[in-house]
């Protein structure tokens, strides 16, 4: 692994300043990123550590889940106010990587990471959840699934972070994830499809089997849908696999609150 230097700013500002560098990047749990440092993907002179900023709280407020992007997946999945006001995310989080992962790894670091097979993006996008992201020119909201232009490449500007994600309240609503891997059940997914029923009228985003978080119009539209193949599995496997799974995770929707 190339040398590097290592900063940890007291304050935004701080952080702001550190991040213009060309070879600067920002680091929260840095699961994904020190494995793409090691395997030499990425050589950046800069890591600009996040955790003295703060934003590691999780709260309800006006009937929303608000979470700070620091929070770990593990305090979100373990949350009271997330396992009893929206379930299905403590759901998703039991077989996201694995336990030792999610001690470190952290919320905005998941989002603003935009490797396609992570779990949380679909899920998010599909529960209408908004980003908060803090940067030189001030702050701006924008939804989960806006934040992701391509493989690994997201709408994030240069120093710009993500400093909270508000969820709304499910109400009524009713909603399921569901993923297929090809090896245990906590390995990346060949698909992940996120369901939310408003009624019986579907939101569906699925992850995995295209660049990025994908919103599909109707179930059927699977078929029409643009997939890309990769070791998790070929293009006409992933289709097949999302025949199935799409079906499936509006089952699982309809009878989550039974």
């Amino acid at each position: 692994m190339a040398p590097f230097e290592l900063a940890e700013p007291q304050s935004l500002a701080e952080a702001f300043r550190l991040l213009q560098d060309e070879g600067a990047r920002p680091m929260s749990g840095g699961t994904s990123l020190m494995l793409m440092m090691k395997a030499g993907v990425l050589r950046p002179t800069r890591l600009v550590n996040l955790r003295r900023l703060g934003f590691s709280d999780i709260r309800v407020s006006g009937g929303n889940l608000v979470v700070g992007a620091m929070v770990s997946l593990r305090q979100l999945e373990k949350s009271p106010q997330v396992r009893s006001g929206w379930p299905v995310i403590a759901r998703t989080l039991r077989t996201l990587a694995n336990v030792r992962v999610r001690n470190v790894a952290t919320l905005g670091g998941a989002l603003a990471h935009g490797d396609p097979h992570m779990d949380l993006p679909p899920l998010l996008s599909a529960l209408g959840a908004t980003a908060t992201i803090s940067g030189p020119g001030g702050q701006r909201q924008v939804p989960v699934e806006s934040l992701y232009a391509g493989y690994l490449e997201t709408t994030l500007k240069r120093g710009e972070l993500i400093t909270e994600v508000q969820v709304p309240a499910l109400g009524g609503r009713r909603a399921a994830y569901l993923k297929c891997t090809t090896r245990s059940a906590d390995d990346w997914p060949a698909v992940g499809v996120a369901v939310v029923l408003d009624g019986e009228k579907p939101t569906i985003v699925v992850g995995a089997a295209t660049d990025r978080p994908t919103r599909l119009a109707s179930p059927e539209a699977v078929e029409t849908l643009a997939i890309e193949g990769d070791l998790h599995g070929s293009a006409a496997y992933k289709k097949h696999l999302l025949r199935v799974y799409v079906k499936r995770a509006i089952h699982e929707a309809r009878n989550s609150g039974r």
